[in-house]
């Protein structure tokens, strides 16, 4: 069921493709008005196009930024504000994940450039909608976190202890911001996208019969779950992180 957000304003990161994209176009189809970002400026004006096709009358505007750039994650939402009028949902889903395998072995500047991304940067945004908006007239954020912050992967690990940072920072900002801005978080298996495609591209099959659903997740899968926690029949929900995983970490493996 699509929910409501008509009059509401959402910034989400890293939505030039995949979960990002998924999750701003649903908030679109509930009547918000969505600010895009990520690095590249073509590819998120593309994304920009597609939504609006996607979604008649939509109204989207699309501002290329890297998310640790204290100045680029600046310039976005002062452009938010200034374009829509408000800032009413958050949604950091910026993700990297430059290095894969264990710890012990991994290049330092990777995993420091992942924690500015994933942590910092996320943590940047929330600190910038509050002063532009939130503290004074309330709000909704949610956090694209990942199973990878909930159980040990080992390939990506890293990326992995970066989400469960993640988590951790969820729940203190829900304690601290109450009751005016809620902060969630969603916490997705291997979604069928480029990021993660790494994951399922040798024998996608056999990563999908690991599942007790038997297939991967779809971007619209999470972009569904961040549209309710994002919405008023959330109202009671905050410093919670959902699994949407199919089934996985059921199984007691990941």
């Amino acid at each position: 069921m699509t929910q409501d957000f008509k009059g509401k304003v959402a910034l989400v990161t890293g939505a030039s493709r995949g979960i990002g994209h998924a999750i701003a176009a649903e908030l679109a189809r509930g009547g918000a008005a969505v600010t895009i970002s990520s690095r590249k400026p073509d590819q998120i004006a593309a994304a920009a196009d597609e939504l609006r096709a996607l979604v008649p009358d939509a109204r989207v505007l699309a501002v290329p930024a890297n998310t640790g750039s204290d100045e680029d994650r600046a310039e976005v939402v002062r452009r938010t504000v200034e374009e829509f009028g408000s800032l009413d949902v958050l949604v950091n889903n910026t993700g990297i994940n430059p290095t894969y395998g264990p710890l012990v072995d991994a290049d330092l500047a990777a995993v420091r450039k992942i924690f500015d991304v994933n942590v910092v940067g996320a943590l940047g945004y929330v600190q910038l909608a509050l002063k532009a908006w939130m503290a004074e007239h309330g709000g909704s954020i949610v956090n694209i976190a990942s199973v990878a912050g909930l159980r040990s992967s080992g390939v990506i690990s890293a990326y992995g202890a970066s989400k469960a940072a993640l988590i951790r920072l969820t729940e203190e900002l829900a304690w601290q911001l109450g009751p005016g801005v809620r902060v969630n978080a969603v916490a997705p298996a291997v979604v069928k996208t480029k990021f993660a495609e790494m994951l399922y591209n040798a024998d996608e099959d056999a990563v999908a019969n690991r599942y007790p659903m038997k297939r991967l997740g779809a971007p619209e899968d999470v972009a569904q779950l961040v549209a309710f926690l994002a919405s008023e029949q959330a109202s009671w929900i905050t410093g919670e992180t959902v699994r949407v995983d199919g089934g996985m970490l059921a199984t007691g493996s990941l």
